[in-house]
């Protein structure tokens, strides 16, 4: 007998949320019991106040950086990473989206979103709380005795590449690049780094995996939490043509249009409008400045971040109420004036940031540049992108497409 590829989507959903409520269930007792409060003595009475109590006793910051691929979320985690106060993990919802979210449905469709919404918001609030053996849930293979070999791109947290997490030969103030770290850090121990996690003032996470800013109110008005989200975001044109050059199977189509000058019929059109759907819809939403974003939210631009690097990193640390730390200021200095061919990992940080800002104006032709444009004229209006109305006015760099705009902090 035949199933037709509908019950077979069906039976592939079911099966997703079998997985998900049997992890909940088997971790509820790190959340019914106010993780990390045990020890003050107020845990049973904290829980039962409800979320109206505000107990965030550790009076750490947590950091959100909610972006898109390709956006320069890279570059901005590492603002966090340098920090030596801050605990940075990136990109930790990897390992959920790669458990719950079959490989042949991409995590497209709203059933899929809803399960990894919902997984995601856990896993953030345990990380936070550095509980990080609720993170084991989603790794494969399990880990052994809490160590691993597969936390996603482990290298791109100093913290979980340097002592006392990782015990490498050398100088104690070695550290390690990205691609040295598994090579000679080995298994990675979750109890030394949550004890790493605990031991640092501020948690910050970067993630491409949320859509919108609405999705994280339940995190935001937890008062477990001290959550502050910045919202990174790009020229939709410059994350097309990022994405173009670095995913070039993925897109394709979109650079046979580029080779050939003809729009092919099945172009997947999703590439580009789904980001500008979600950032227009999280993006209206901080502008209206709901009253639960208040001293919670802050937008940026990666235009303005990559033309002054130095003045809007200090404004988004005076927005967090963080110490700017002087190995911040001395990282930006070594790698926004940087030699372009140590550039070339598709998510390397190393970048000569003023020239890259728009650069994906010599990487489009017109045709695409204003297709782009009329796809997503409402959230380039929303972040202040100006419309190119000829090819000559694409090309010349005299002309920039990017206005100036004052994005406050909701304060």
């Amino acid at each position: 007998m035949q199933c037709s590829w509908k019950a077979v989507l069906l039976l592939a959903l079911a099966s997703i949320a079998i997985q998900y409520t049997a992890i909940r269930t088997f971790t509820a007792k790190s959340f019914h019991t106010c993780p990390g409060l045990a020890e003050t003595g107020l845990a049973e009475r904290l829980c039962e106040e409800g979320p109206t109590f505000s107990y965030n006793l550790s009076r750490k910051t947590h950091v959100l950086i909610l972006a898109t691929t390709r956006s320069g979320s890279s570059f901005v985690g590492q603002l966090f990473n340098q920090h030596m106060d801050v605990f940075y993990l990136f990109e930790p919802l990897y390992h959920v989206q790669n458990t719950l979210i079959p490989r042949f449905t991409q995590g497209k469709s709203p059933a899929d979103r809803r399960v990894m919404l919902g997984a995601s918001r856990d896993l953030l609030r345990s990380l936070y709380d550095c509980d990080l053996y609720f993170l084991e849930n989603y790794i494969k293979p399990p880990p052994v005795n809490h160590t691993t070999d597969r936390v996603f791109r482990r290298g791109a947290s100093r913290v979980l590449c340097s002592r006392p997490v990782c015990d490498p030969p050398g100088s104690p103030d070695l550290v390690l690049e990205e691609g040295d770290c598994v090579r000679k850090c080995g298994l990675l121990n979750l109890t030394l780094a949550a004890e790493a996690c605990r031991e640092r003032s501020h948690v910050a996470i970067k993630t491409v995996r949320v859509p919108e800013v609405n999705d994280l109110r339940a995190l935001v008005e937890d008062p477990r939490l001290n959550l502050k989200v910045i919202q990174l975001v790009r020229d939709p044109r410059g994350i097309l043509a990022s994405r173009s050059e670095t995913f070039r199977d993925t897109y394709r189509l979109w650079r046979l249009w580029y080779g050939t000058g003809r729009k092919p019929y099945n172009l997947d059109v999703t590439q580009l409008t789904t980001v500008c759907e979600d950032f227009s819809s999280s993006v209206s939403t901080g502008l209206m400045r709901p009253s639960w974003l208040k001293g919670k939210y802050m937008l940026v631009r990666y235009e303005d971040l990559a033309r002054n690097p130095m003045k809007k990193t200090e404004e988004i640390y005076e927005f967090l109420g963080i110490p700017l730390d002087g190995h911040v200021a001395r990282w930006i200095q070594n790698n926004t004036r940087g030699d372009p061919t140590l550039g070339k990992h598709k998510y390397g940080t190393v970048r000569n940031s003023a020239a890259t800002a728009e650069k994906w104006r010599f990487r489009l032709s017109y045709d695409i540049v204003a297709f782009a444009q009329n796809a997503c004229q409402q959230v380039l209006a929303q972040l202040g992108y100006k419309m190119a109305n000829s090819e000559k006015e694409l090309k010349n760099p005299a002309v920039s497409l990017v206005e100036e705009r004052d994005f406050r902090p909701f304060l």
